[in-house]
């Protein structure tokens, strides 16, 4: 299950219910001193969170220098975190497409199965029954109520694929359009969904980016599993999303290059290299640990180096060696 976002948009006579932030973390800030990102954030470490996240990002996006913002708050390990995310003027930019105006909607059959789903799942998830099985190229929950709803999924996308096609291009309501991108990652040929699924990556919605991921990383799952499938999926539009300005959309686009590169893929190794590598290594430097070791062991692949050293670097505390190894010059000839 996705981390819980938190981000509270309250008057001032709620401001003593708010979280406070335990922690404040950046990325996208290479050229803009963080002094100048910090006195327009206008909070420290221990503050509530802002009333109004739309008016700390259009303080950000007034510093020189600053193309656009985003903010997201994310509870994790009992600690509040506030990620702070910053486009700079000419830096990469994970361009996503304007939502879709058409009207069409799934049949409420389905749209009603989801959400007794969501809500099953979140109910494992407080007895922390999160395992999945990918192995089939759709998640089958450790919970099994959770699992059987998902078993009647496979039906829906066999009986229903043009729908869900339909909608996942097609329909205004982002949550038409979440619901196609995971169900339609249960029909029984994958390769069928491939292309449907990496075009909902660069959807307007982050929830239907978020579920297109999934979708997209238990099919990878089989492919492991059955090679003699053929299943290709491209590790294009997950590189690009690495520069995202939304945290989620990195967190998953990490996931899913980790799962894309257990074999050490040098052609998708360089790409990530070539396209991405700054937005890594800002990742790779969170403060929050767990948050920042799906990163770092993504860049060790990318610095070609032994898990083993890249392991030991972590144990020690020195990430910053890892990021040597990628960034120097011993590294840009080994690329060359």
């Amino acid at each position: 299950m996705r981390l819980t976002k938190l981000f509270l948009c309250l008057g001032a006579a709620a401001l003593a219910q708010v979280p406070r932030v335990d922690v404040i973390d950046f990325y996208g800030m290479h050229k803009t001193p963080e002094a100048k990102v910090r006195e327009a954030l206008g909070m420290k470490e221990g503050d509530p969170l802002p009333a109004s996240k739309g008016d700390v990002e259009e303080r950000l996006d007034n510093i020189q220098g600053i193309a656009e913002s985003h903010l997201e708050a994310v509870y994790d390990a009992r600690k509040m975190i506030l990620y702070v995310g910053l486009e700079e003027r000419g830096a990469p930019h994970f361009d996503i497409r304007e939502a879709p105006e058409g009207d069409m909607k799934l049949p409420e059959i389905m749209t009603r199965e989801y959400r007794n789903f969501v809500e099953t799942a979140a109910a494992a998830s407080r007895y922390n029954i999160i395992a999945e099985d990918l192995t089939q190229g759709h998640a089958r929950s450790a919970d099994a109520e959770t699992r059987k709803i998902q078993d009647r999924f496979p039906l829906f996308a066999t009986d229903h694929l043009g729908e869900l096609r339909d909608v996942l291009k097609n329909s205004s309501d982002e949550d038409q359009r979440a619901i196609a991108a995971y169900i339609i990652g249960y029909a029984p040929n994958k390769r069928d969904v491939i292309n449907d699924l990496q075009y909902a990556l660069k959807d307007a919605d982050a929830g239907v980016r978020a579920n297109a991921t999934r979708s997209l990383i238990a099919i990878e799952g089989l492919a492991k599993n059955d090679p003699k499938q053929g299943i290709k999926i491209s590790p294009t539009w997950f590189i690009e999303m690495l520069n995202s300005l939304s945290w989620s959309d990195r967190n998953r686009a990490v996931t899913a290059l980790l799962a894309l590169t257990d074999q050490a893929d040098p052609y998708v190794l360089d790409q990530i290299r070539g396209r991405a590598l700054q937005a890594l290594i800002d990742m790779a430097r969170w403060k929050t640990l767990a948050h920042a070791l799906p990163p770092y062991l993504l860049l060790g692949r990318v610095a070609g180096l032994p898990e083993t050293e890249v392991q030991a670097a972590w144990t020690r505390g020195d990430r910053e060696w890892l990021i040597s190894q990628v960034t120097g010059p011993a590294s840009k000839k080994k690329t060359k």
